[in-house]
């Protein structure tokens, strides 16, 4: 594979899977929704709810306490959003637009491997002492695979990553490779607690992507 160099922000596919449009793949649709106008009180308990469901996960986490949590009441919080599976879904957007937003800006201009190398970067910065683990998986674990509204978006922002490493590669199969390393990398930071997560992970890239420009000039 011939690496490419690109400006910030840019690069074959990005365009395609950061804005929601006639030709957004039905797979990322979920989770490039834009976010709804809040009112104050509606801000407010979507930032107690995220804490807690972060630091607690989202079946441990009751309504009363959300509302508490908020200085709201109960009412409130069923007025704004219906349910709390719908507030939990929204917390997934939520978290899934600030994430795009950290990575994307990340990326910077340069090699196709050197922009793969700063979604690394990118997760070690995210990460930071927080060793709860991915948002999106914790909550799949919870919820299962029903009909929940949380659901669509969880499997949207694996998919989403998946689409992001396809596009940076510029080959589909190294790009679903890359992505399978980048989740092993997340999950051993966090739940294994490996502080080497990120740097071997950067290794597993360079393998690949080295194999991989090997293959396509042979």
């Amino acid at each position: 594979m011939r690496e490419t160099s690109t400006g910030p922000g840019t690069g074959t596919g990005l365009e395609a899977i950061t804005r929601l449009g006639a030709g957004t793949p039905d797979a990322l649709r979920p989770v490039l929704e834009p976010l709804p106008e809040l009112t104050p009180a509606g801000v407010r308990l979507l930032d107690a709810a995220s804490g807690l469901f972060q630091d607690r996960g989202v079946r441990a986490v009751g309504v009363d306490l959300i509302a508490e949590t908020a200085g709201t009441t109960k009412k409130t919080l069923y007025d704004r959003f219906g349910s709390k599976d719908a507030l939990v879904a929204l917390y997934l957007l939520h978290r899934a637009h600030r994430w795009r937003e950290h990575v994307l800006a990340a990326l910077g201009g340069g090699s196709a491997r050197a922009r793969v190398l700063r979604v690394f970067d990118a997760l070690e910065t995210w990460v930071g002492e927080r060793s709860r683990g991915c948002a999106f998986v914790g909550a799949y674990a919870e919820i299962g695979d029903g009909d929940h509204p949380a659901v669509p978006v969880v499997r949207a922002e694996k998919a989403w990553m998946r689409a992001l490493f396809v596009a940076l590669a510029g080959d589909p199969g190294l790009g679903a490779h890359l992505h399978l390393v980048y989740e092993g990398t997340l999950v051993a930071l966090t739940a294994g607690g490996d502080p080497e997560a990120v740097a071997e992970g950067r290794r597993a890239v360079r393998l690949a992507m080295g194999a991989s420009r090997g293959a396509g000039s042979a």
